[in-house]
């Protein structure tokens, strides 16, 4: 049974950082290797949108809104992708959900969510 499990989340001042993490069980460092994984996130009362995507070959990509504050990273050997998040802001309050997806063996995996709370 394939998991994915979210951690990091947390209260924190506007200005502050956290770093998130997820961990990948139930899946061969080999497939995770040749997998997207992404971070989405939804706050209440809006769709859940991508928040950052790094690629099999460590390319990356951002929402507009936290270019240049965040930061994507993976670690194939100990299956985990991170997000480093630095001047949070309020408006990055939601839930941040880890994302595992291939085409090729044509999978779709989700965490379960850890809750970002920014207060100004």
């Amino acid at each position: 049974q394939v998991q994915l499990v979210e951690s990091g989340g947390g209260l924190v001042q506007a200005g502050g950082s956290l770093r998130l993490s997820c961990a990948v069980s139930g899946r061969s460092v080999s497939t995770i290797a040749l997998s997207f994984m992404n971070w989405y996130r939804q706050a209440p009362g809006k769709q859940r949108e991508l928040v950052a995507h790094i690629s099999t070959t460590g390319s990356t990509n951002y929402a507009d809104s936290v270019k240049g504050r965040f930061a994507i990273s993976r670690e194939n050997t100990k299956r985990s992708v991170y997000l480093q998040m630095n001047s949070l802001k309020p408006e990055d309050t939601a839930v941040y959900y880890c994302n595992l997806n291939s085409r090729i063996y044509g999978f779709d995996y989700w965490g379960q969510g850890t809750q970002v709370t920014v207060s100004s």
